[in-house]
């Protein structure tokens, strides 16, 4: 077999579910070149695989091991102390590229990242930029940016202290009286968010990309309020829960029909003014307006406002609402008869079964798109409906256990290739296509486990198949060492079994 082949084989064993720990050890080889990478990044590995890479000597291979998103996130808590700063950077910035969902590291491991004295031995990268990186990463759950507050770490303390809007008057005034010197000084510095004329003094030195920020969550003074109209900067005031009562009634009557549809869905519009608005000549403003009374509060009028107006192609991240309404809430969200509504509803992972089986059969698209984009109990039929419909979403739909892999038969004949490649895998394939046109479909056939060792024998042989075939769960593990034997240690590959079929079965 040719040499050029061995890269693809590599790669196949190095997916291959049926690869046993010794196989996939062999593989953590520096002379396996990317497929020890590939392998520590790209799936779920056995325990002892893991200790192999967690304590391997090559910085790029834990560094891979960081980045995986297959793997208990626990498991990799000795990566937070790894002696390289590159690790520790690759584990506080999460999986690239990034998922739509990101799992969200365990307790310990934050603490660690964020109190730790250094960079790393490497020097390349500091411990204030390692903490950048896991702030961005999203894998840092709402509860715990909660309880830093009241850590006994006072580095965790003084990061509570930069969130002030998001602290309870009690959190806050313990901040400001903190016995830490530094976690004082941090309080006293971001109390001006809610200091109107601290606001005014501050912004002229704020960047020209945080000040849209600042006016939209920051206590606003009159004299700003009036400028904001003076200079046509209202936007950000729309969703400013601090926007003065009567700004907002100027906002209701905004010669723009952007300014007032985003006003339109405030919690605290008046009933004189929602009925107002239900009349704007602007179809988006009064559709905005029609879903007054739901969002009565600023949780749920957040809830509204990442959903409207994103389209059914949104891949927007899946995140935690930093204050989530009700269930009853979002259960009456799904009973309404604004489709946007139900929008809404359908993008809560925490709707009972009953209501899912409901929005599941919903006449609105997108309704049915979000569900099962969102939901945990979305029915298998509804995530391969999407999956053929809308490619856009196919990645993350693919990291779904309930993703159907059987019955796919049907869809063998599909114009798209990602939806033939998915049908190509089916088990219960009478007959794979490893004729297809598309290399990415006989790629998947090849991996079929209905394929015989025997028949294996021919794809490994081929370009086309090589991959797939050494990624198929029937390959013989002692075959799978030949092919290692071959690749990294350039012995010769015992020749196949002398009366192997030629064709799969």
């Amino acid at each position: 077999m040719s040499d050029s082949l061995h890269e693809l084989w590599l790669r196949g064993i190095a997916f291959n579910p049926a690869a046993p720990c010794d196989v996939l050890i062999r593989l953590v080889d520096p002379a396996a070149g990317e497929a020890g990478l590939l392998i520590c990044e790209g799936r779920d590995l056995p325990d002892a695989v893991i200790d192999a890479a967690l304590h391997h000597p090559a910085r790029g291979v834990r560094r891979a091991l960081a980045g995986n998103r297959h793997i208990d996130p626990a498991r990799l808590a000795p990566l937070a102390t790894d002696p390289s700063g590159i690790v520790r950077g690759r584990l506080a910035g999460g999986p690239h590229p990034r998922p739509r969902w990101v799992r969200p590291l365990p307790g310990d491991i934050l603490v660690t990242l964020l109190t730790a004295r250094d960079g790393g031995e490497d020097g390349i990268l500091t411990e204030n930029e390692i903490a950048q990186e896991l702030d961005f990463s999203r894998q840092i759950p709402l509860s715990f940016y909660r309880s830093m507050a009241g850590h006994d770490h006072p580095k965790l303390r003084e990061r509570a202290a930069w969130r002030w809007q998001s602290l309870t008057a009690a959190q806050r005034r313990a901040l400001l009286h903190d016995p830490d010197p530094a976690v004082q000084k941090a309080a006293q510095k971001s109390s001006w968010e809610l200091d109107p004329e601290g606001v005014e003094s501050a912004l002229p030195s704020i960047g020209s990309l945080s000040k849209s920020h600042v006016l939209g969550t920051c206590a606003l003074s009159p004299a700003l309020v009036e400028q904001c109209f003076a200079d046509g900067t209202v936007h950000p005031l729309t969703w400013n829960r601090h926007t003065p009562a009567d700004a907002i009634a100027r906002l209701t009557r905004h010669p723009e029909a952007k300014v007032r549809a985003m006003v339109a869905a405030r919690p605290d519009l008046r009933a004189d003014q929602v009925a107002e608005l239900r009349e704007d000549p602007d179809e988006g403003v009064r559709i905005r307006a029609r879903l007054h009374p739901f969002p009565r509060t600023w949780a749920e009028y957040w809830a509204i406002l990442r959903v409207i107006g994103h389209g059914p192609d949104c891949t927007c991240p899946i995140t935690e609402l930093d204050t989530e309404p009700s269930p009853d809430w979002f259960a009456a969200c799904a009973a309404s008869e604004e489709r946007v509504l139900r929008r809404v509803a359908a993008s809560w992972p925490g709707l009972p079964a009953e209501v899912v089986e409901t929005l599941a059969q919903d006449e609105d698209e997108e309704v049915r798109i979000r569900l099962a984009c969102h939901h945990p109990l979305a029915p298998p039929h509804l995530l391969l409906d999407v999956f053929v419909t809308r490619p856009v979403h196919r990645p993350h739909l693919l990291t779904l256990p309930a993703l159907p892999r059987t019955g796919l038969a049907h869809l063998i004949g599909h114009p798209d290739p990602e939806v033939r490649a998915l049908a190509a895998a089916d088990p219960a394939l009478t007959e794979a296509p490893l004729e297809d046109s598309d290399e990415s479909v006989c790629r998947a056939a090849a991996a079929n486990p209905s394929l015989t060792p025997e028949a294996l024998e021919a794809l490994l042989a081929n370009s086309r198949t090589a991959e797939g075939a050494a990624a198929n769960p029937s390959l013989p593990v002692p075959r799978m060492h030949a092919l290692l034997d071959h690749c990294l240690t350039n012995t010769a590959t015992p020749p196949p079994a002398e009366h192997r079929k030629t064709t799969p079965t």
